[in-house]
């Protein structure tokens, strides 16, 4: 396999991270980048006009820590549906407010109005979503 074929089939967290060592015994992915396939399986598990909190997908994960989530999704989550996990209140990510909201529009996610100058959040009671286990 030449190394541009190689790259191409390559997971977009491989491609993405610079400081990848060499894995004893093969191409095994370390615990990090497990951990980070998984989170994006999640979000892009979530259909369309549904959202799942950071929190929500740490749990399912069988994790804690809706921080590490965040993470994984700020550095890698470029090619999933991001705009449909938000925090725990219902708000959008922070500085993708805008971009958020196109999407829920064209999505049908239900929102709510939490002050006279526009701003919003998910109605969670109606577009929370719960992967079947």
């Amino acid at each position: 396999m030449t190394s541009a074929a190689h790259s191409a089939s390559a997971s977009p967290i491989a491609q993405t991270r610079r400081w990848q060592r060499p894995v004893p015994g093969g191409d095994r992915p370390s615990f990090h980048e497990a951990f980070a396939e998984r989170v994006l399986d999640v979000v892009h598990s979530i259909p369309s006009g549904c959202v799942m909190t950071y929190g929500d997908i740490a749990i399912v994960l069988g994790s804690r820590s809706a921080r590490r989530v965040g993470q994984v999704i700020a550095r890698y989550g470029s090619d999933v549906p991001w705009w449909r996990v938000v925090r725990a209140g219902g708000y959008p990510p922070l500085c993708h407010k805008g971009g958020a909201r196109e999407h829920y529009g064209t999505e049908g996610t239900p929102l709510t109005r939490t002050t006279p100058d526009a701003a919003y959040h998910v109605d969670l009671r109606h577009a929370r979503w719960c992967p079947a286990s």
